[in-house]
Parts: C-alpha cells; sequence; structure tokens
C-alpha cells in the first residue's frame, strides 16, 4: 500500500449508499467488509508509523535531556494529515480495489 497515492478524502463526506450496497446488495455486509478492509489499513499504518519513528528513539533512559527532534515531528505530521482508515477503505471499496469473497457457512 503506497501513502503517498491515496485518493481518499481528508474529511468526512457523505457517500451515496445506493453505490455502497450495490456490490453486495446489503449495506450492512458491505459495512463489515468495509470495517474489516480499515482494520487492515490501521493496522499497517500503525506498523509503518512505529518502524519509523523507531529510528528516533534514544538508548538512554534520562529525563534530564528532552530533545525535540524536527525530523521526527515531521513524520508525525504526516501521519497525522493522512485521511483516516476509515475513509481509505471506503474509496476503495468504491473503487472496486477491495477483494472479498462469501464463504457459506
Amino acid at each position: 500500500m503506497n501513502l503517498k497515492e491515496l485518493n481518499a478524502p481528508n474529511t468526512t463526506i457523505t457517500f451515496n449508499r445506493q453505490q455502497i450496497e450495490s456490490k453486495v446488495g446489503n449495506i450492512y455486509e458491505a459495512i463489515v467488509i468495509i470495517g474489516k478492509r480499515a482494520e487492515q489499513i490501521n493496522t499497517f499504518i500503525k506498523n509503518d508509523l512505529n518502524q519509523k519513528l523507531d529510528e528516533f528513539a534514544s538508548n538512554s533512559d534520562s529525563l534530564d535531556e528532552v530533545f525535540e527532534n524536527r525530523e521526527q515531528i515531521e513524520v508525525s505530521k504526516y501521519y497525522e494529515r493522512l485521511p483516516k482508515p476509515t475513509l481509505i477503505a471506503i474509496q476503495e471499496w468504491l473503487d472496486n480495489d477491495v477483494y472479498f469473497r462469501k464463504t457459506d457457512a
């Protein structure tokens, strides 16, 4: 997943309900699929952020010195400006980028 090429909106918008439920015929089923995809996206973003912030971790546990690292602040701001995982998942759903299958239970 490339976070730089997301075309999801940054703010909450109203989506067309018929467009969301058209692929499965049931709005609740579509919401469950989108929710599971949002959880996957959230996990990916969280792991990516933690990996980048680990580069700035210091090995000393000294409370005497607090360093402001500009690069760390920029990384944090970048991830704060990303669209929410739910909005990314909805956009992927509308763009037919989500693979799902129904299992008969």
